[in-house]
């Protein structure tokens, strides 16, 4: 008589019987497997099996129907069951429902739903397996593979490598459940881009998780070569002398108050022959105290992420080298500490840019905008098609989108449209944010210089504000700027990232950079 099946609800995590769990693992040990489920199209209606938990329903004899009929409350869209006793290769098999089948792209929160439903689930599911054991998991693709293997690889993430080594989550390999699938070869494809496409999102987070005194301006350099180097990208790391020879002066004006070296990457991937190319700006500041308009000491442990903008840019180029998309990109990543010191810039200080427009700085805590400026000032040397910068830039964006979505300023319509086509299919938003000449006229009304580096008014319109700086030191009709502070770390928003660092917008950048070259080529 085969053993009573245990029915565990969960959104997440689950609890299980120890002697059942115990005495099962001797049989198949460590073998998990995810399964989808949809919502009743209607009222009334049973929940419909994804085409993969049916073929294994069948396998094990409907089981699997059972086991979900037997429970007394209903799956919905998030949440996840555990089957045990199932016979059928695996010690354990999760069911994870993922929503309506017919959710596509909802205009009003201009998102691929369907998409999102499934890294969700997936998402959940991976975990829940983790949490009872399992290390060797493989995943249905819920009709959409690249989605799940985005869910399942975002979901897993984890950084604790600080921590002793028996309070750190076991590590598991993943896969996806091909079983009985037709067109295998394609769902492989499809799942090895989502794998790719989260582990560029990863690599942000990691980045953006490790501690400052870990992560100094050499050793992200350091980092970043070794891992891009590996995959054609070639990568310059710019010493100080090279960066005073340039006449960056906003960029130096930031690096004096640390005993830190600053550098400065320059990385180049060719995908495509020619010289056109478009050029990624991400900003670098590897911890930021505020220098002498220090911050609050409350919550200053997370400025070890403030650079954000460069880990996302070197995510963003990982996958888009390891894919082989056809375009060329160049990114400039300006990297240096912003500390307090007997040497550190003051309030009130005139410093020059490499464009000689020079700047008044009346906050060391605006400092962002300052190595960005010189930034974009070396990138347009070089005649992109279009440049995008990235920065952990203003609290202010925070305060206007939250964690909702990345604030956009640009000067192109038509490069905006496709970057937001691009967010809707990652499901990381981004919202289009106002570049006036209002703003402009607050920067430009400078006491001693030309431009001041936060404006009249040091709290109203803070990003906008911010957008405007950066626009004096550009002169391509197709730029973009974006501003993640407002989405650097994740809490319980985005459910299948974990708590911390997000690594936001990283794969919204890939697709965006997948479209460029898309349109480049028709």
């Amino acid at each position: 008589m085969a053993a009573p099946m245990r029915c565990v609800r969960t959104a997440g995590f689950v609890t299980t019987h120890k002697l059942y769990r115990l005495i099962h693992t001797t049989i198949i040990r460590n073998k998990g497997l995810v399964l989808g489920l949809y919502e009743p199209a209607t009222k009334g209606e049973d929940f419909i099996l994804s085409k993969a938990a049916a073929d294994f329903d069948k396998k094990c004899s409907g089981k699997l129907t059972s086991f979900i009929k037997s429970s007394t409350k209903k799956l919905k869209k998030g949440d996840n069951r555990v089957l045990f006793d199932n016979n059928a290769g695996f010690s354990s098999v999760v069911v994870c429902c993922v929503g309506k089948k017919e959710a596509g792209f909802n205009e009003q929160e201009q998102l691929d739903e369907g998409r999102d439903n499934i890294r969700t689930a997936v998402a959940g599911g991976v975990q829940t397996l983790r949490n009872v054991g399992e290390t060797d998991i493989e995943v249905d693709p819920c009709g959409d593979a690249e989605a799940a293997a985005e869910g399942c690889y975002l979901g897993l993430f984890v950084y604790d490598e600080l921590k002793a080594a028996d309070k750190r989550k076991a590590k598991v390999a993943s896969s996806c459940f091909t079983d009985q699938l037709i067109d295998r070869h394609s769902t492989e494809e499809q799942w090895q881009r989502g794998k790719i496409l989260a582990e560029g999102q990863n690599w942000a987070r990691h980045l953006m998780e490790t501690p400052a005194n870990c992560l100094t301006p050499t050793k992200f350099a350091e980092i970043v070569t070794a891992q891009l180097q590996e995959l054609k990208c070639q990568v310059h790391v710019w010493d100080k002398e090279w960066i005073e020879n340039k006449k960056m002066g906003a960029f130096l004006s930031v690096t004096k108050g640390s005993s830190e070296p600053p550098k400065f990457l320059e990385i180049e991937y060719k995908g495509s022959k020619g010289e056109n190319h478009i050029s990624l700006v991400g900003k670098g500041i590897t911890f930021d105290s505020g220098g002498i308009s220090i911050k609050p000491s409350a919550g200053m442990d997370e400025m070890r992420a403030d650079m954000g903008g460069a880990a996302c840019v070197v995510g963003a180029l990982y996958a888009i080298a390891k894919l082989r998309i056809p375009i060329s990109v160049k990114a400039y990543i300006p990297l240096c500490e912003n500390m307090p010191s007997g040497s550190a810039t003051r309030p009130g200080d005139v410093v020059t840019a490499m464009n000689g427009k020079t700047i008044q700085v009346d906050n060391t805590d605006a400092e962002g905008r300052l190595i960005l400026a010189d930034a974009l000032c070396y990138a347009q040397t070089f005649n992109p098609l279009l440049i995008l910068d990235i920065a952990t830039l203003t609290g202010a964006i925070d305060i206007a989108l939250g964690s909702g979505a990345t604030g956009v300023f640009t000067n192109s319509t038509p490069v905006w449209d496709i970057l937001q086509k691009a967010s809707v299919r990652t499901g990381d938003r981004v919202w289009r944010m106002p570049l006036l000449e209002h703003y402009t006229k607050q920067i430009t009304q400078s006491q001693l210089a030309d431009v001041n580096n936060i404006g009249k008014f040091s709290r109203s319109g803070g990003a906008c504000v911010a957008a405007a700086f950066l626009k004096e030191f550009v002169t391509n009709k197709n730029w973009l700027h974006l501003d993640i502070a407002g989405v650097m770390m994740n809490k319980d928003e985005i459910r299948y990232l974990t708590k911390g660092m997000s690594g936001r917008p990283t794969r919204t950048l890939i697709e965006f950079i997948q479209r460029l070259s898309q349109q480049q080529s028709t």
